[in-house]
């Protein structure tokens, strides 16, 4: 899998060095895991680690960064766009692809408006 098998933005690479870097290991890279799941469709793991795991493929970024990616993930990503988002009620990575689907909630990215609903009052007392 090459980089041009999905985008990267420039928040998510950024978001991905500084993990590698405060981790402390020595030539560290950075692992996604992609799931299906999740309230946009996609559910991401993700941390540094020493050295790939059997199965990844290990994509350069530039600069010495490696990102490590399991099977189902790069199946995940293809045509995606990974994206880094820090909101009031979101934070952390972001898969954005033809495979995701809003939900409608707040996290989803896209909310729908509320829908309305009217009670008769006398349906809310005892009888």
């Amino acid at each position: 899998m090459s980089p041009s098998d999905f985008t990267i933005t420039p928040a998510a690479e950024k978001f991905m060095r500084r993990i590698v870097r405060f981790s402390g290991l020595p030539g560290a890279g950075f692992r996604l895991r992609v799931a299906a799941g999740g309230c946009a469709g996609y559910s991401t793991e993700f941390g540094a680690e020493a050295q790939p795991r059997d199965g990844d493929a290990v994509v350069a970024l530039g600069d010495g960064l490696r990102l490590f990616l399991p099977a189902e993930s790069r199946l995940l990503l293809c045509g995606a766009t990974l994206d880094c988002v820090d909101t009031p009620i979101q934070s952390g990575l972001t898969v954005h692809g033809p495979a995701t689907a809003s939900c409608g909630c707040a996290g989803a990215g896209t909310a729908t408006a509320p829908a309305t609903a009217s009670v008769p009052l006398d349906a809310l007392l005892r009888r």
